[in-house]
């Protein structure tokens, strides 16, 4: 039997070095593709090729005919501290918007049979998100369009990209929109960060009684989706005929400040919080998942303190290897 073949675009990060990880347990013959390896540990890859995909020699050296599937998660992106300084905006844009360009060509070219595109949450317009206890984030919301970044109006953009690429020649897309995606082997220091790596290391590093700095006065809301339930929904929305794009979030909804209380308790820290002023983005945001359990008949479910609970001991022993 002929093993599937699948090229994992990004595949030295966070979402895309498990991707290839779930991808050779189902038997597919998987190529990683990144400009590094993946930070904690040798990828699984069958092959994995460094490469800079804004480029398009690179798409022409990694994406040949044989490939069945493609899964798009490369992109110049980070946690709220590079994506609303202001100071990222252009190298946002061009550099994922260059990536996308080449991929939607290539895969026309090589008549890849399916494509997965990592859409992301950020693209939901800012003005439906100003109350923080009732935000709108249904997948119809999206237009009139106003995404609160630069971040979030290239991903707008590729999305149509790749729909107009489908309606025009064909190519078999499925997009999926991320809620902010955390858990073990994600960014957790240098400022790409995430919230809830970002706070596991507050908590981490300050002594019980200690205090924690949060930015903002902590009650701005967000959902938080486990790893393996993104993946999980990614493989079954590549199974099913359904193109998306589709919420993978989850609808746990919660403030910063009780996000950092979940840390504290799962540490065994009784902490206070510090507000400091810092980049926040929109006032609230939670999946809507109406769509995915109707298309797909399933959804997240993992709570938060259960993904917490594994987080953050496995930043704690990143810490611990640091120091050596």
């Amino acid at each position: 039997m002929t093993l599937k073949k699948a090229l994992v675009c990004g595949a030295g990060g966070f979402i895309g070095s498990h991707m290839v990880r779930r991808l050779r347990g189902e038997g597919y013959w998987v190529r990683g593709v990144d400009l590094k390896h993946p930070d904690f540990g040798p990828s699984e890859a069958n092959d994995f090729v460094i490469a800079d995909l804004r480029n398009r020699e690179s798409w022409e050296a990694v994406l040949d005919e044989n490939v069945d599937e493609v899964y798009q998660f490369a992109a110049d992106m980070g946690g709220a501290g590079y994506v609303f300084s202001g100071t990222n905006d252009a190298h946002i844009m061009h550099n994922s918007a260059m990536i996308n360009l080449h991929m939607a060509d290539f895969a026309v070219k090589q008549k890849v049979k399916k494509v997965f595109y990592s859409s992301s949450a950020c693209i939901y317009p800012a003005y439906n998100q100003e109350d923080a206890n009732n935000p709108k984030c249904g997948e119809s919301t999206a237009y009139p369009a106003a995404p609160d970044s630069e971040y979030g109006w290239e991903k707008l953009f590729s999305e149509r990209l790749y729909f107009a690429f489908e309606r025009n020649y064909g190519l078999d897309i499925h997009v999926a929109r991320f809620h902010n995606i955390f858990g073990p082997e994600g960014t957790w220091q240098g400022g790409k960060e995430k919230a809830p790596a970002a706070l596991c290391r507050k908590v981490a590093e300050q002594a019980d009684g200690g205090e924690i700095e949060i930015w903002g006065d902590g009650e701005q809301t967000r959902s938080f989706l486990y790893i393996d339930e993104c993946i999980e929904a990614v493989r079954r929305l590549m199974a099913s005929p359904f193109r998306g794009p589709v919420n993978i979030g989850s609808e746990e909804m919660v403030t910063i400040n009780n996000m950092a209380r979940m840390i504290m308790n799962i540490a065994g820290k009784n902490q206070s919080i510090k507000h400091i002023p810092g980049p926040l983005g929109v006032r609230g945001r939670n999946s809507d998942n109406k769509l995915i359990r109707e298309k797909l008949g399933w959804a997240p479910s993992q709570s938060l303190s259960d993904g917490l609970a594994k987080t953050y001991p496995w930043i704690v022993s990143q810490m611990a290897a640091q120091k050596g």
